[in-house]
């Protein structure tokens, strides 16, 4: 991807961040779940990457700053500055539904509906099993394998499976 003067273009760079995957969900990259927020081709061909966690806090930022710092070094980048904001506020909503189809052939129940729709916070919302597509399904815990993500049962499948809670 490094062009033939040895210097990234932003589109190299986004080429690149694809291919850092997701710890806790192999099958999508940190581009696909809208963390990585802008790219910038500094002076001297430092690259600088704007971030947005999806929780603050998230264990996962560490991990992914370091492979972007080590990817894009090893690709041609003198310096890497990892730039972390929270505002706005990363959301479901960003993701594509190609993400979603990703998530759901994974077995995690992709996020239904929007970020804004809080009208679940005080009812029960049916959560449809990605393995059988049922509806019959509840909810066991608020929190699933990792704090993005709720526990839920589906009783058609008799399987458990991860809901990508809206936020």
């Amino acid at each position: 991807m490094v062009t033939l003067n040895n210097t990234l273009t932003v589109e190299d760079v986004w080429g690149l961040l694809n291919q850092i995957i997701d710890p806790d969900i192999p099958v999508i990259n940190i581009v696909e779940l809208g963390l990585v927020r802008n790219v910038k081709i500094g002076t001297n061909n430092c690259i600088v990457v704007t971030l947005t966690p999806s929780y603050s806090g998230c264990p996962a930022m560490h991990v992914f700053k370091e492979e972007i710092t080590t990817l894009l070094k090893e690709n041609g980048a003198n310096a890497v500055e990892i730039v972390t904001t929270l505002l706005p506020a990363w959301s479901t909503d960003w993701l594509s539904a190609e993400t979603k189809a990703k998530l759901k052939h994974y077995g995690i129940a992709p996020p239904q509906g929007l970020a804004s729709d809080n009208k679940f916070l005080f009812s029960t919302k049916k959560i449809i099993c990605p393995r059988c597509e049922s509806n019959n399904t509840k909810l066991i815990s608020q929190f699933g394998s990792t704090a993005c993500k709720a526990l839920y049962k589906c009783d058609a499948c008799e399987e458990t499976f991860d809901y990508f809670k809206c936020h």
